[in-house]
């Protein structure tokens, strides 16, 4: 496959495994390479994710002790060489291994992230107001069920508002597609269909009576089994967690619930955020069974691209609502980092995690967005944002920045190139730019030495060792592995993120003279991961199909806070392109 970068052993944005092993990341660069990518993770519970009968254990004795040879060889994972002498002062200072006992009884919460905390580095909008689509009227209800099913959210919301489709129909005709075709994709974790009904139920009472809550209202959606949801089991799609029951609601749910959205299902996730591969099988893409539907929103892209929901919510730490998108021809939304509050959901990185829609349409994930979006005081790095969209206006204009290297043969293919063609058409305006030169590999170290510290308990307990997927990029080798990378790496990591935050501040410039919006293939050079350190914002929507029949997406990143602008400009794409409606035929 195009994206897969497996064979040269070079990812798409240019980094050899070998070398980025060799600067001490402590982690492959498959991640990037392969579209299954590094998950998401995202959120921040209140409450441990403790293994059931099991507690975290100092270390008690040591196999042996420290002595100058252990240094020697230890000099090697960090690519250092020392006198005799330098080995005999530390062997005298650094004492065994049970100094960490005090510490490691002590057991953290998930959701109780570092004192130091990222946020990104501008001023959250306070206009908060209506999303107005750029159609109003969707037209008659279809007459087919499947039809309705595979409707936008635009158009869903107008039906069920004005009272044409009663949301507990639209729950059981869901209800239906997914006791049919899951056993096909394997995207559902925990099917919720009393939940739902009884939700469904309650919408179309409150519709009647004239409490209209808004375009979500009584439109049955997917939640990514990492968000936590009271009394229902909520897995983080691996083997020591899959019969965790939490006793509070994550903030996501919470919002969901208020703006009168549906829970039809608990979707899969990759174990811990990463990859399609969870406890209980693989899921698959809807366009071609034979493959994985990518990662770590692979449920949630999988179910809504099948139409098996309205929506979905994904979360994304470094690929996972990109990836799957692509892979599935959903359109995904990343949104600015800290708009959307993570309270009460798994934390894989409290400085990267982020929540975001996966929908079939542009205009669908501002809906979606507009209701998640706000302060949440049980995430530190939530930020309270207004969010407003007005689809009726026009993207002339609009000042849009690429690389010509993005579309460079090799780079893109012609798919990415007819987005591109089509993205002219629309009026905007072009603009060159060139990415600095900088070491965005060192990066992943910050990642990984986050999320191993986030799971540290199954390393510590060996239950690591139940997890399904275990090769050298999966995470039990992972987080074995961050406990040999030297603690200057991270520092280093992080300053070098600081470096890339200036540098993308100066690209995008100022708000009235820079640019608007970025456009390239979705995993253009080492954007994905530029603007996951970053927090901007990434939309990924469906630009056409390959020769096997597989869908493929290009994306639009944004300013700060710019999801407006990405979304505008996201639509009058889609509409160019006039694939989005397109379905899997999965009879």
């Amino acid at each position: 496959m195009a994206e897969d970068g497996l064979s040269s052993g070079r990812g798409p944005d240019g980094f050899s495994r070998r070398g980025f092993m060799g600067a001490g990341a402590a982690f492959s660069a498959w991640l990037i390479a392969n579209e299954v990518r590094v998950a998401e993770g995202a959120s921040q519970p209140q409450s441990p994710l403790s293994l059931p009968g099991e507690e975290a254990p100092g270390l008690g004795g040591n196999d042996g002790a420290i002595t100058k040879s252990t240094v020697r060889e230890a000099e090697k994972l960090a690519g250092l060489r020392y006198t005799d002498a330098e080995r005999a002062m530390i062997v005298e200072s650094i004492g065994g291994a049970e100094r960490f006992n005090d510490r490691r009884a002590h057991q953290i919460p998930n959701g109780v992230g570092p004192a130091t905390v990222f946020r990104v580095s501008a001023d959250a909008p306070t206009a908060d107001g209506p999303v107005i689509p750029g159609i109003a009227d969707p037209g008659p209800l279809p007459a087919s069920e499947e039809d309705i099913a595979f409707a936008p959210v635009t158009s869903l919301s107008v039906w069920v508002r004005d009272r044409e489709l009663t949301s507990t129909r639209l729950t059981r005709i869901y209800l239906e597609r997914i006791k049919r075709l899951d056993p096909k994709l394997e995207c559902i974790v925990t099917l919720t269909e009393t939940l739902a009904l009884e939700q469904a139920t309650q919408a179309d009472r409150e519709i009647a009576a004239g409490n209209y809550r808004g375009p979500l209202h009584g439109l049955p959606y997917g939640l990514k089994d990492l968000f936590d949801t009271e009394q229902i089991r909520t897995s983080f799609g691996a083997m020591p967690y899959k019969d965790r029951v939490p006793q509070s609601d994550s903030t996501v749910y919470r919002k969901l619930t208020e703006a009168g959205a549906v829970l039809i299902a608990k979707t899969t996730l990759g174990a811990l955020a990463y990859g399609d591969i969870w406890f209980d099988g693989r899921t698959n893409n809807p366009f071609n069974l034979d493959e994985g539907s990518s990662g770590s929103s692979a449920g949630s892209a999988s179910g809504t691209a099948a139409g098996l929901f309205a929506f979905s919510i994904g979360t994304e730490t470094l690929g996972s609502i990109v990836s799957p998108s692509m892979r599935c021809g959903t359109t995904g939304l990343r949104p600015t980092f800290g708009r959307v509050g993570r309270g009460n959901a798994m934390a894989l990185c409290w400085s990267l995690d982020k929540v975001g829609p996966i929908c079939r349409g542009v205009e669908d994930t501002a809906l979606v967005l507009s209701a998640l979006n706000g302060h949440d005081p049980l995430d530190a790095s939530s930020v309270a944002s207004g969010f407003t969209y007005d689809g009726t206006r026009s993207v002339r204009g609009m000042r849009v920045g690429y690389s010509p290297a993005w579309f460079a043969e090799g780079a893109a293919d012609d798919i990415d190139r007819k987005a591109f063609e089509e993205l002219r058409q629309v009026g905007v305006e072009l603009v060159e730019i060139e990415l600095p030169d900088l070491p965005y590999g060192a990066l992943y170290t910050q990642l990984i030495g986050e999320a191993a510290a986030a799971f540290e308990e199954i390393t510590l307990t060996n239950s690591d060792d139940t997890m399904k997927w275990q090769e050298p990029q999966a995470w039990p080798n992972s987080f074995r592995t961050a406990w040999f990378t030297p603690m200057i790496e991270l520092i280093q990591a992080d300053r070098i993120r600081r470096q890339i935050v200036v540098e993308m501040d100066r690209i995008f410039g100022d708000e009235e003279n820079g640019l608007d919006c970025l456009f390239g293939p979705s995993f253009a050079g080492p954007m994905l991961l530029i603007t996951n350190y970053t927090g901007h914002p990434q939309l990924c929507l469906r630009a056409g199909f390959r020769d096997n029949g597989t869908p493929k997406g290009v994306s639009v990143w944004g300013r700060l806070y710019g999801e407006e602008k990405v979304c505008r400009l996201g639509a009058a794409l889609e509409r160019r392109l006039g694939v989005a409606s397109r379905r899997p035929d999965l009879s």
